[in-house]
């Protein structure tokens, strides 16, 4: 063959390979716009998709569909993806299981999620499978924990090291004052965590210096309220980027405070009686808003609890009434701390919708958000409490294009969040229609 042809047929293949090489365009036209950042809803407006990512967001009339599938959303809404910032997929591992449980969440508008502290061999590989679309779910962003040596004789730390010492495994290691923080950190890094999570019985200077060097080395920190005998003023001032759980946070101003986790004191709450808020709470939310601190709420968890316990009078006791966890919450948002939509816990398995949308409505009718407000608990400020809020969390180009598209308008009323018509995680649709509640993998497929 001669040179000239030779030139000419790599030039031909090299331009086809390109060509295929090139990502799908989807055009979704005429949808009523919420894009996550607080600014008002707008009608008439196109979202433009290539690949996994969102390339422009345009009134309608300037949208260039040429060569790109269109789809009209005449009369819908669109909101960029919800996030669950706390929910449990393997403890213990059950990887059956936990497909059924993203499956659903997919499904209802949800594409990503913070798995709070689990076997991460387990969740490592279900991450894998949701990023490069082996199952349909969420993509996961996970923790590795950290906390006092004796809190390793919990069952559920066994559950999630077997095979290993619990306390002794990179993602759930025991942490004392001589621990060499600098090589622990590193390893909880060397699972692929997202987020150190900070859990039990430390003090408050421990909490301190392992906040610092996970910072150092570029990694979230993410503790729950209270990490006893540490009391959520000494989390608050460690610095974290995340406190999990209203209701312990009442600890601060009770009596009575636990020594240990496993102390199941509940909350002297006569100290919040006749609507009272004493300043060592209004002082700590104070705190936590002027350093932009979120609070993951998690109020269902709670409520659900004292409505199991008084139903069955077994297990521990609550911390804290429902009343006061939501009470706490609602001064949270009041003083201007970040909340985000977190759950701590699911429905059962033939529920047709996961926990999140539930706490969404406590979070817009008990707690007092606006619609609004509680969407952007749910994106953006939930992206922010994953530290991926630079790929998610609001419709805008160079993001991924993950859309909840809905039938009716969320700013009349947060449970109209259930009225999915399909999810779009990174670029890939899931129409509604394609799923019911219970149903085999095989009846759930994507819409390429």
């Amino acid at each position: 063959m001669r040179r000239g042809v030779l030139c000419c047929c790599l030039l031909l293949l090299s331009s086809s390979t390109a060509m295929a090489d090139e990502p799908p365009r989807t055009v979704y036209r005429d949808a009523v716009l919420i894009d996550g950042t607080g600014a008002p809803a707008r009608p008439g407006t196109s979202i433009v998709v290539e690949g996994e990512l969102i390339v422009a967001v345009l009134p309608d009339a300037q949208a260039d569909a040429r060569g790109a599938q269109v789809v009209d959303l005449h009369g819908q809404y669109v909101v960029p993806g919800l996030i669950d910032t706390h929910v449990h997929l393997a403890t213990p591992p059950d990887a059956a299981a936990a497909q059924a449980t993203l499956r659903r969440q997919v499904y209802s508008g949800v594409t990503a999620v913070r798995s709070m502290a689990d076997d991460t061999r387990s969740v490592g590989e279900l991450a894998r499978q949701a990023l490069v679309g082996e199952i349909p779910a969420p993509d996961i962003h996970y923790a590795a924990l950290m906390a006092g040596p004796g809190f390793f004789q919990d069952p559920r730390t066994i559950a999630v090291t077997r095979g290993r010492t619990p306390g002794r495994t990179p993602w759930m290691q025991a942490i004392d004052e001589r621990t060499d923080l600098v090589l622990a950190v590193a390893m909880a890094r060397g699972t692929s965590a997202d987020g150190i999570k900070l859990y039990a019985d430390m003090p408050g200077p421990l909490l301190a210096k392992i906040t610092t060097e996970a910072h150092r080395q570029g990694i979230p920190v993410w503790a729950h309220a209270a990490v006893f005998p540490a009391m959520p003023a000494d989390v608050v001032a460690a610095g974290v980027d995340v406190v999990s759980h209203s209701c312990p946070l009442a600890y601060q101003a009770s009596p009575r405070k636990p020594a240990s986790y496993h102390e199941r004191i509940p909350v002297d709450e006569s100290v919040f009686a006749d609507g009272k808020m004493p300043a060592a709470i209004t002082g700590l939310f104070a705190t936590m808003a002027a350093r932009g601190i979120i609070l993951d709420a998690t109020n269902l968890v709670y409520l659900r609890h004292v409505e199991e316990y008084a139903r069955e009078k077994k297990g521990a006791p609550p911390r804290c009434s429902a009343g006061l966890t939501l009470r706490l919450t609602a001064q949270a948002f009041s003083q201007g701390v970040a909340i985000s939509s977190g759950t701590d816990g699911d429905n059962p398995d033939d529920a047709p919708f996961p926990s999140l949308h539930d706490e969404l409505e406590l979070l817009a009718g008990p707690v007092g958000m606006p619609p609004m407000e509680v969407i952007r608990a749910a994106t953006a400020t939930a992206a922010r409490a994953l530290g991926q809020e630079r790929s998610m969390g609001t419709i805008e180009p160079g993001k991924l294009a993950n859309l909840v598209v809905l039938a009716q308008d969320p700013l009349a009323g947060i449970d109209h969040l259930r009225s999915v018509t399909e999810t779009v995680k990174r670029g890939v649709r899931y129409p509604r229609s394609a799923f019911k509640a219970g149903a085999a993998e095989s009846g759930a497929t994507p819409a390429r």
